[in-house]
């Protein structure tokens, strides 16, 4: 008889839990020489961040969340015009060679690009992308735990040089027995997964060489004769991009379009990380040298890989679609790195059986979070990590998440809603699909579904004062006017801003917006208050709230009102630390508590 086919989705799931484990025995320990990274660099788009994500280093080290012997850097882009994150990498490459000399040469490098102000997912803004929490671990893991373990296999299989990758991303991943990922070849190796023409349009996409094995294996070593990036559906299939998907079941997949694919579909191999050896970054890094100042954003991604492989052309130089911003000097720049780096290869490492998935917007992380998402099976995430709440949610289908929080037992929480690093008494109410973070709600509240609420400490004048930003989780942030005409164009919780300004007696003045004054928007206008205690910051800012939904006035010309730009700049991240260590120690005295009690 013969034996039931292993479903692919099984293998991810043992792959992902034998990383997690392995990782879980190296937190707090020395490793061995060759064992893990020898440096794990994180970058930062200010002095502030930079601050920020030194600080929490410096505490998981402390209590000894991560390896030890290990390097970590935190490295600042250069003030002055944004540089992407390619800018960011050059920079990071300029930033070794001061510190370690020649020495780097032979280093295995780790580089996190987490220079972003998190506006799509706003309870990342303050502390960082990569700080942000996960429903997994003891202690909790964040994202930057999670990206050290999925790639815990890398470093003993690599050569000295450079993996690049980003804060907001999850890449599984299983291969057959005793395979492992290699990256011992000269110029660049890419990571690539098999992917919904639609899901390509909005990533990288490789073109490949021409393999003889008509059979897939769960890892192939290809040759990319081409990178396009973020390509229409019609250049894919111009470029030769597409595969038929006769070998696949729908569930083989990368990321979350699983349900909409079809068996025998037509499929493309898209990016992730990649890593470049050490004499590609050491012609980065004497390019970036010559030319001093950088100007414009470059994207290490666009912009590097579309130089790369046999079939490169200079075409992509010119096309500024997918710039937000476009500067005088960026295609002068595009093709000066094409020239520098045509003729460079670029290897494909083919991961048939894999995942890629992007937790960067208030959407993507409340489904993986609460949903029967596949992420959520592949990882183990629970629906209570490190916290106190005597309820208990349904077994099945969409539930809520808590994370380190001490919920009163007569508190309600619907499905769908994520709390984290908070307290709430007794009389709160959450609706579905809310987030709620950083917060202290111990009055009697009603937060409708879909509120986002996350409060932040503030250094002002030399006192800790506290401003809770709250808003609709889909309400574009981003999302910008040039004149204070257009601001009625501007939603906030589904109504105009024009009419939320109006209940909360605001006149449309130019002082209404912090920062560019021809670039209004939900992230720069001055309308949360600064209170003195955390929960009166989060009571007033769910009153401005309810003011809106209710269409009842809610007078706030009385407070001193922040914009959440102007927030990040007065931000505490100590004195929010801290609230976290208190809450994090009394869960842990409970559970000792109860420890001594079941005996």
């Amino acid at each position: 008889m013969a034996a039931a086919r292993v479903s692919p989705d099984i293998y991810l799931r043992e792959a992902t839990q034998r990383k997690l484990r392995m990782f879980s025995e190296l937190r707090g320990k020395p490793v061995a020489a060759g064992e893990f990274w020898d440096i794990v660099a994180i970058t930062a788009a200010d002095k502030q961040q930079e601050l920020a994500y030194k600080q929490q280093l410096s505490e998981k080290l402390k209590r000894k969340e991560l390896p030890l012997g290990v390097q970590y850097h935190v490295f600042v882009d250069p003030v002055g015009a944004k540089i992407g994150n390619g800018g960011s990498t050059l920079c990071t490459l300029q930033c070794l060679e001061k510190l370690y000399g020649d020495k780097w040469s032979s280093f295995t490098i780790l580089l996190i690009h987490s220079g972003g102000y998190s506006q799509r997912l706003p309870n990342a803004s303050a502390l960082g992308k990569i700080f942000t929490a996960l429903p997994l671990g003891n202690p909790i893991y964040q994202m930057l735990e999670l990206k050290l373990a999925m790639y815990i296999d890398f470093p003993s299989h690599m050569n000295p040089g450079i993996l690049v990758t980003c804060a907001d991303d999850i890449e599984l991943y299983s291969l057959g027995e005793s395979e492992f990922i290699r990256f011992d070849k000269p110029g660049f190796t890419a990571l690539a997964h098999p992917s919904s023409l639609t899901v390509g349009t909005t990533h990288g996409v490789f073109v490949l060489e021409h393999f003889d094995h008509s059979e897939h294996k769960d890892l192939e070593y290809r040759c990319c004769y081409r990178f396009l990036h973020k390509p229409s559906i019609e250049m894919m299939h111009q470029c030769d991009a597409v595969f038929r998907a006769g070998n696949f079941s729908q569930q083989d997949f990368a990321g979350d379009n699983t349900l909409s694919l079809k068996l025998n579909t037509e499929y493309v191999y898209t990016d992730s990380l990649f890593y470049m050896d050490h004499k590609s970054a050491k012609k980065l890094l004497a390019f970036y040298e010559k030319i001093g100042t950088l100007n414009c954003e470059i994207d290490a991604y666009g912009d590097f890989l579309q130089a790369l492989g046999p079939g490169a052309t200079m075409e992509y130089t010119r096309n500024t679609s997918n710039v937000t911003k476009e500067e005088s000097e960026l295609v002068d720049m595009r093709q000066r790195i094409f020239h520098l780096l045509k003729g460079t290869s670029l290897n494909v490492v083919v991961l048939n059986n894999s995942r890629f998935y992007h937790i960067g917007t208030t959407e993507e992380y409340l489904f993986h979070l609460t949903s029967d998402s596949s992420l959520k099976s592949e990882l183990g995430l629970q629906f209570m990590a490190s916290s106190i709440f005597p309820a208990i949610p349904e077994c099945f289908g969409k539930t809520y998440c808590v994370i380190q929080s001490i919920l009163d037992s007569g508190c309600s929480v619907a499905p769908g809603s994520v709390v984290e690093y908070s307290r709430l008494g007794p009389d709160v109410s959450v609706g579905e699909n809310c987030i709620i973070s950083g917060s202290c709600i111990i009055t009697k509240a009603v937060l409708p579904a879909y509120s986002f609420v996350c409060s932040l400490s503030l250094k002002m004048n030399g006192y800790i004062k506290h401003s809770t930003m709250a808003f609709g989780v889909q309400d574009n942030l981003k999302k910008n006017v040039k004149t204070l005409s257009d601001i009625k164009l501007l939603q906030f919780f589904g109504v105009s801003f024009l009419s939320c300004l109006n209940i909360w007696n605001l006149k449309v003045t130019e002082e209404l917006f912090s920062g560019n004054t021809t670039s209004l928007s939900l992230w720069t206008a001055r309308i949360f208050p600064v209170c003195s205690s955390l929960s009166d910051s989060v009571t007033t800012s769910l009153k401005m709230l309810s003011a809106v939904k209710n269409k009842s006035a809610f007078n706030l010309n009385s407070y001193q009102l922040l914009s959440i730009e102007e927030m990040l700049g007065y931000k505490d991240v100590e004195d929010m630390i801290a609230y976290r260590e208190q809450i994090f120690q009394e869960i842990s005295l409970k559970e000792k508590q109860s420890d001594l009690e079941t005996f």
